[in-house]
């Protein structure tokens, strides 16, 4: 009270009471500054402030029937098909496959080992898997599996190489240099004027003989088969059925020693079977049945001759002293 006997009261606002129990949470909280936007967004969703599309919610449903079904069919061993549907459902279906390198494998075997159809999206395929499958077929040695979004996948295969052909055990089967066998060999085909090789072991072997009688042509130009026997030395069979036997060691100086005396005598244009050029120190020559019965009559012929002259000696001889 001043002194005129009025009340007095200090200026300014009125300092509010506080009661935390009695205020409003919302005022008393205060959201760290990195989660005030998801809070909003939230409180903005929860009184209708936020507008969704139409079918918003059927597409949610949609999408939750089919990875319950996606889940039931791998619970049941279908995984694969429904992905696969999935995937060509939303756009991914393999519509082009382009496949190179290829001569000897079709298109066809490619497909079928990638058990690549129709239905078949891009999605699900793995392209490492696709190559380790890949290389399982005969002739492929290595293949290159790209996907091509949307629908389209690149093979390109690089193919094994045909350097012989190997016969064993009643069987034709086509090799590589490595002695590897890549498919059975059928008659008739552009790999008949490759080299024939036979018996066990000729396979790791006919690479480095190939090379070796590569230096006389004119006997690879005759040359029927090359035959490995009891996997230590080679035979040479030519194109009339002669057969030259060659040595254990010293393989080069055998065929250049047979090489010249072909030159000089044309053995291989004799009634014979064999040349054995085994023993270093001499060449045995066989010769074919009709020839060894031709060459009997002969020296019977010779013999009968030979014993009538000395006959016709001795009697002639004899007259003389008679006289």
């Amino acid at each position: 009270m001043d002194g005129g006997g009025r009340h007095v009261s200090a200026l300014g606002r009125k300092k509010p009471e506080s009661n935390v129990a009695g205020s409003d949470w919302r005022d008393a909280f205060v959201a760290p500054r990195w989660a005030r936007r998801s809070l909003r967004f939230g409180r903005a969703l929860a009184t209708g402030r936020v507008a969704f599309p139409r079918y918003t919610g059927v597409a949610a449903l949609a999408v939750l029937f089919s990875a319950t079904g996606i889940y039931g069919a791998a619970l049941g061993g279908h995984g694969q098909a429904a992905l696969e549907a999935v995937g060509s459902a939303v756009g991914f279906p393999v519509n082009d496959v382009n496949i190179t390198g290829n001569v000897e494998t079709s298109e066809i075997d490619v497909l079928q080992q990638l058990g690549l159809d129709g239905d078949t999206s891009l999605l699900t395929i793995d392209a490492h898997a696709a190559r380790d499958q890949l290389v399982k077929l005969p002739w492929v040695a290595d293949a290159e599996v790209r996907k091509v979004y949307p629908g389209s996948l690149n093979i390109h295969l690089r193919e094994r190489k045909a350097f012989a052909i190997w016969q064993h055990a009643g069987q034709l089967s086509l090799i590589e240099r490595s002695g590897r066998v890549i498919a059975p060999f059928v008659q008739g085909t552009k790999f008949a004027a490759l080299p024939l090789y036979v018996g066990r072991g000729a396979q790791e072997k006919a690479a480095a003989f190939n090379d070796l009688l590569s230096a006389w042509p004119d006997l690879v130009h005759r040359a029927k088969a090359v035959v490995r026997v009891d996997d230590r030395r080679w035979n040479l069979v030519f194109d009339n059925n002669v057969t030259l036997k060659l040595p254990h060691e010293h393989v080069a100086q055998a065929l250049e020693d047979f090489d010249v005396m072909e030159k000089q005598r044309d053995v291989l244009d004799h009634d014979i079977v064999a040349v054995d050029l085994r023993l270093a120190d001499r060449i045995t020559v066989q010769l074919s049945p009709a020839a060894a019965e031709r060459r009997r009559e002969a020296i019977a012929d010779r013999d009968k001759m030979l014993e009538k002259q000395e006959k016709n000696a001795w009697e002639h001889e004899n007259v003389g002293k008679q006289v």
